[in-house]
């Protein structure tokens, strides 16, 4: 019999997700690192640090945030100014509390800058009718 291979989505957000969850069960400030060089990131670069952007995604420090599987968005604010952050989870490089340091960084999906690929189509199998 052959193994059929299935096309696993990433576990990153879950990751992000569950570390967000420790890091504010245990009283600290949550931090994602986000790589701004990657396409699809909706940040204001001009607060990033070697192309990476710190943010602060404590619930006192931010509204609205929705960490989905494919995007992560946030309304927070930079020098006073609200703004609307979008990200991918692909360009998330690691997550840590603040006041521990405690948490993970993550390699890229995407070594050469560019989103990862969309999974090829289900092969569908054809019946074949026996008389």
């Amino acid at each position: 019999m052959k193994r059929r291979e299935m096309q696993l989505t990433s576990v990153r957000p879950y990751l992000i997700r569950a570390l967000l969850d420790w890091i504010e069960d245990n009283g600290h400030t949550p931090y994602l690192v986000v790589d701004c060089e990657l396409p699809g990131v909706d940040v204001p670069s001009e607060h990033a640090t070697d192309g990476k952007l710190v943010l602060n995604v404590s619930a006192n420090a931010t509204r609205n945030l929705d960490v989905g599987n494919a995007e992560i968005h946030v309304d927070c604010r930079f020098r006073g100014r609200p703004i609307h952050i979008g990200v991918p989870t692909y360009s998330v490089v690691a997550v840590y509390g603040r006041e521990s340091g405690m948490g993970m960084t993550f390699e890229s999906e995407t070594g050469d800058k560019e989103p990862p690929p969309s999974p090829p189509p289900a092969k569908v199998p054809k019946l074949k009718l026996v008389k």
